[in-house]
């Protein structure tokens, strides 16, 4: 049977003998209507290919199925994962998303928001730059929309979920003090306050090693280009000629790369077997962390857990906005777990 093919949704409506009103409440919702109406309607769209574009549905409801998404990059493969599992996340609660990358830079931040307020998008999903974005960016979002931040927050006012940060630094010191020699970290560039939450976590698990922290802090100007950062710092400290240890915590997996990369090139045999010149670990499990060799131990955020928590606190909001009362803003860290891999 040939099926039918309608240009409009006013030709669609036309065959089913409704106004195109009564079409584009059936498809907001089809409770709406009375079911020997729904029965004219489902009639046609089975004998059709008849698929109304999903921003004229949304023009059409009185409620607003967008959300809008707002991350640092796309060129990291670990903003990507978080972005998947978030559209995973709304698609199965009926929502729909419009990402927009910053691409790093504070401007485009500012101008991402602007176009977000645009769009009339009924809540927001944030992860902000952090210490490179312009003071009160977010205010005219968070006053407009329900908003939750994740990664890096937005102030108190603003619900929050990110890895804890703190928990997964202090059981990497451990296991790395407890199989070897205690870990020299090497940070990458202050980009939010994440590195200096790591690093608080480094000092303590250390004294409680009973270990001296050292630290290599990044002189370097701030950049996301961490592997990088990693490469450059690692080929200092050979040129130097005297690492300060054998064993280094990269705040980051992307420094981490980039750090064995370095050594690498001149020589070094990096892993955890009797012979081996040094051991590298980092934090994230970023998706390439399996990949590179050797394989980098790490610490895994659970990113699906903290993608599904994120968009459970926006529909908290918005269902909160929709009967008139306020719910106060949570904080949640999700714990993440150790990956012991080869290269320590």
């Amino acid at each position: 049977m040939v099926r039918k093919t309608f240009k409009s949704m006013e030709d669609f409506a036309k065959a089913c003998g409704v106004s195109r009103p009564t079409v584009a409440k059936y498809f907001s919702n089809p409770l709406d209507l009375k079911s020997a109406t729904r029965r004219r309607i489902e009639t046609v769209l089975k004998q059709s290919d008849f698929e109304p574009n999903s921003f004229v549905r949304h023009l059409n409801s009185k409620v607003v199925r967008n959300i809008g998404i707002i991350i640092p990059t796309i060129y990291d493969p670990f903003f990507a994962q978080f972005v998947s599992h978030i559209e995973s996340s709304l698609r199965e609660r009926g929502f729909w998303s419009i990402q927009i990358s910053s691409q790093t830079r504070p401007d485009l931040e500012e101008e991402a928001v602007r176009r977000m307020l645009e769009f009339g998008v009924a809540g927001a999903i944030v992860a902000p730059l952090g210490n490179q974005s312009r003071p009160g960016v977010f205010d005219s979002l968070k006053n407009a929309v329900p908003t939750v931040s994740f990664d890096v927050p937005l102030g108190d006012d603003v619900p929050f979920v990110s890895n804890d940060h703190r928990e997964g630094i202090t059981t990497m010191v451990q296991y790395l003090c407890r199989s070897g020699e205690p870990p020299v970290l090497l940070e990458g560039p202050n980009l939010s306050d994440n590195a200096l939450i790591r690093q608080d976590g480094y000092r303590d698990a250390m004294r409680a090693e009973e270990h001296e922290p050292i630290i290599i802090n990044c002189d370097l100007e701030p950049s996301w280009e961490l592997e990088r950062v990693g490469y450059e710092q690692m080929r200092r400290l050979l040129a130097g000629g005297d690492l300060p240890g054998r064993t280094f915590l990269c705040s980051n997996d992307r420094l981490a790369f980039g750090v064995m990369t370095a050594a690498s090139e001149t020589g070094l045999k990096i892993g955890r077997e009797p012979g081996d010149d040094l051991r590298v670990a980092g934090h994230d499990d970023h998706p390439l962390s399996r990949y590179v060799w050797p394989p980098l131990t790490t610490m895994a955020q659970d990113t699906d857990a903290i993608a599904h928590e994120t968009v459970y606190q926006l529909i908290e909001l918005l269902d909160a906005e929709a009967l008139g009362i306020t719910v106060p803003p949570r904080r949640m860290r999700i714990r993440s777990t150790l990956m012991m891999r080869k290269s320590a």
